[in-house]
């Protein structure tokens, strides 16, 4: 176990250096959340249409503008794997002692701490526009930790996508194609009770409608898990073990 730790925290390490001497992704990212929140979340806020009970729609849209902006990060994290092993790094990291699990969960880990800081950015707008957000201790920890696991689900997922398709023109077609499918295809700006039945079923097996549903009742004053925190935290953590377990079995085929 303390060397699984010792070797996850040092690809933690180099992920979280390279983030600092160039933090312009994380700029970047936060610039989407914003025009939703500030422009699409007040424009909608207007509309009576959508049911949303007792929160208003800027409430209830918040945590799910939070887990898209986790999504869009940690989905294209693949491309960054990909980039190492044109670069040789891959194959250093696979002929290094290091065990495979012990890559992949510290890449995994690493997105998570980038979660955080989409969580911060989300958290400032949603303060300036006067959300009731929960500010005890348990709520934000919680919050933050349900930000790093979905980021690690999706990081994971990314990096699977990057063993199957090996190339970057690939990936960002595929990377594209998946993110807006499963934003929409959840409940970040819509309840589930207003879906036609089929996109029903299909945001019942999205891990995005589970860390969205947590998020809510975590994170807004008034707001309430659907499914219930287990449910939710089981499903995900099921994911991401599902996840991390297939990145593991393909991770050393992206070096062939």
């Amino acid at each position: 176990m303390k060397r699984f730790l010792r070797e996850s925290a040092a690809i933690v390490e180099v992920e979280l250096i390279k983030l600092m001497r160039d933090p312009t992704e994380i700029i970047s990212r936060a610039v989407q959340p914003v025009l939703w929140l500030v422009v699409f979340g007040q424009v909608l806020a207007q509309v009576r249409g959508i049911q949303t009970g007792q929160l208003s729609y800027l409430e209830f849209i918040t945590p799910g503008i939070l887990a898209q902006s986790v999504l869009f990060s940690a989905i294209f994290y693949g491309i960054g794997i990909i980039w190492e092993r044109d670069l040789g790094v891959v194959h250093k990291l696979l002929a290094s002692p290091a065990r495979r699990i012990s890559l992949v969960f510290g890449k995994a880990l690493a997105a998570g701490f980038r979660g955080l800081l989409q969580a911060a950015v989300i958290y400032l707008i949603a303060f300036v526009m006067n959300v009731s957000l929960k500010q005890d201790a348990l709520s934000i920890v919680a919050v933050l930790f349900s930000v790093m696991l979905g980021s690690g689900i999706f990081a994971t997922f990314s990096l699977v996508i990057a063993c199957i398709v090996k190339t970057r023109e690939r990936f960002m077609g595929i990377g594209q194609l998946l993110t807006m499918p499963m934003f929409f295809a959840s409940n970040a700006i819509y309840p589930l009770e207003i879906m036609p039945g089929w996109l029903r079923i299909v945001a019942q097996v999205n891990p995005l409608t589970y860390l969205i549903d947590a998020l809510r009742g975590l994170m807004i004053n008034g707001g309430q898990s659907v499914h219930g925190y287990y449910v939710d935290f089981a499903v995900m953590f099921a994911v991401f073990g599902l996840l991390l377990f297939v990145a593991v079995r393909l991770y050393p085929t992206l070096a062939e």
